[in-house]
């Protein structure tokens, strides 16, 4: 991709264990474009937060490269080799937005408190009265209501709760935004209006977005691509129409199967994953679905699939991904 803002090139996660490594995150490559949404999407535990978390270095990684485009867009910094003071102007050009808006405030705090971190740790201003004006610009943004300033989170519903997060995530302009399930945690009419927001501000701003994710229903709505990821790695990769479109891997076929649809009379056939999830524990070198998929041989457990190109842009990791193209 000519025009890729981030390029994760086999990323790795390992996490050390009594019972040996547990591959968290494991050979993930992929790109992202400027101002473009990236669902990440995936059972619990498959992995996806945690490559989140890696791509704003809020964990290390194991090995791999990421690399962010440079402001002035005449190449690539590799961001897993920066530390000191690189990193932490890193910090201004990337943020998160966390699933839990209540746990990742500090409840001590009022609303103009909290929004006003990221811009005392970083001394952007000198002096009150400008930070508080911005602080007030940026609730006006997410749609707060300024009355609200002095509050503090346990007097405020979810939806304001997760739009001090948005704010928070805003105050230093950032040009990369992890969204780790934003909406998850909130009712649905809460969800539309945050979603809303976040489409909004991506328009005006320009942000590029990885938004987690494994509501697929959500997904599909805010997403310019979508990576399925599954045990640690991605297994299908593809504009968000096509995805749903023609499923190309097993997987991604089952997660598609289970999205309920709001019309009467109308029927999907459900598609019943068997067996267990595999340990993500030392994992075999092979499919690591092959133990739940209909579809599996003996290659399947000898082998891996690459994650290959079978269309423009459609990528999937499947030994039989051919026999489910449409023509």
């Amino acid at each position: 991709m000519e025009d890729a803002y981030i390029k994760v090139q086999n990323l790795k996660k390992y996490f050390s264990t009594k019972n040996g490594m547990l591959h968290a995150v494991d050979n993930v490559s992929f790109e992202i474009k400027k101002g473009e949404t990236l669902g990440l999407v995936g059972e619990s535990g498959c992995g996806k937060s945690t490559l989140g978390r890696c791509l704003i270095r809020l964990l290390d990684s194991t090995s791999g490269n990421i690399l962010l485009q440079n402001k002035d867009g005449s190449g690539y910094t590799d961001i897993t080799k920066l530390n000191g003071h690189e990193l932490k102007e890193l910090r201004k050009r990337v943020q998160i937005v966390f699933q839990d808006p209540y746990s990742c405030l500090n409840p001590r705090l009022s609303v103009w408190e909290l929004i006003a971190e990221p811009l005392i740790v970083n001394n952007i201003y000198d002096n009150k009265p400008e930070m508080l004006k911005r602080i007030r610009q940026l609730m006006d943004t997410v749609g707060l209501a300024s009355r609200l300033e002095n509050n503090y989170p346990h007097e405020l519903d979810g939806g304001r709760r997760q739009r001090i997060g948005i704010a928070r995530s805003l105050a230093l302009n950032p040009e990369f935004i992890v969204l780790d399930e934003p909406v998850s945690a909130l009712d649905v009419c809460i969800q539309a209006q945050i979603l809303n927001l976040l489409n909004d501000l991506q328009k005006e701003f320009h942000y590029t977005y990885v938004f987690i994710s494994h509501n697929l229903s959500v997904v599909r709505h805010v997403s310019d691509r979508i990576a399925v990821m599954y045990l640690g790695q991605i297994v299908e990769l593809s504009e968000y129409k096509d995805l749903f479109n023609n499923p190309l891997h097993p997987y991604t076929q089952a997660l598609l199967s289970a999205i309920p649809i709001a019309k009467l009379n109308v029927k999907r056939e459900r598609i019943i994953l068997e067996g267990d999830v595999p340990s993500p524990i030392e994992p075999e070198n092979n499919c690591r679905f092959n133990g739940r998929c209909h579809y599996a041989e003996n290659i399947c457990r000898e082998k891996a699939p690459l994650l290959e190109n079978f269309k423009p842009g459609h990528f999937a990791a499947c030994h039989f991904a051919k026999k489910f193209l449409k023509s």
